[in-house]
């Protein structure tokens, strides 16, 4: 698969829950599935790292429940996408040698994400009658998602 493509479909993920390409990044590295040893993303691979990752995903899929959470697409919050997307693909870019390329690509998928995220979670939440079966299926295809492009990134 393309690492391009990888790297934009991890954008995609960020764009989904902020935290959890980075996350799956993380422990991708940690399970040597991605190496990363040697370049400037090893710390990637570091158990700091991946419990820093693990908790602040865990804690961002709590808060995307409750009510008093902003929308994604006000200015910090789809900034963050955009900045967990351009790292996240920048770290699989890395990978395949294509640092810049795999950066560039993770923030238009962070934009695609954010945006197109949004658009079927209000679907989802209007066919379901409430927004929580909605965020659950999201959560369920962003964690699904960031795991097998991990994985297939060797």
């Amino acid at each position: 698969m393309s690492i391009y493509l990888l790297c934009l479909l991890i954008g995609i993920v960020a764009g989904l829950r902020t935290v959890m390409a980075p996350a799956a990044i993380a422990w991708g590295a940690w399970l040597g599935w991605l190496p990363l040893a040697g370049t400037w993303a090893g710390f990637m691979g570091h158990w700091i790292a991946v419990a820093i990752f693990t908790i602040l995903a865990l804690a961002e899929l709590v808060a995307d429940q409750l009510p008093s959470t902003p929308s994604r697409k006000v200015p910090p919050q789809f900034s963050a996408r955009i900045a967990s997307g351009a790292f996240s693909g920048a770290v699989i870019g890395t990978v395949g040698g294509m640092l810049i390329g795999g950066l560039a690509a993770g923030v238009i998928g962070a934009i695609l994400g954010t945006l197109g995220g949004a658009a079927t979670r209000a679907r989802l939440a209007k066919f379901f009658g409430q927004d929580q079966p909605a965020a659950f299926i999201e959560d369920a295809v962003a964690i699904a998602g960031a795991l097998w492009i991990v994985s297939a990134v060797t």
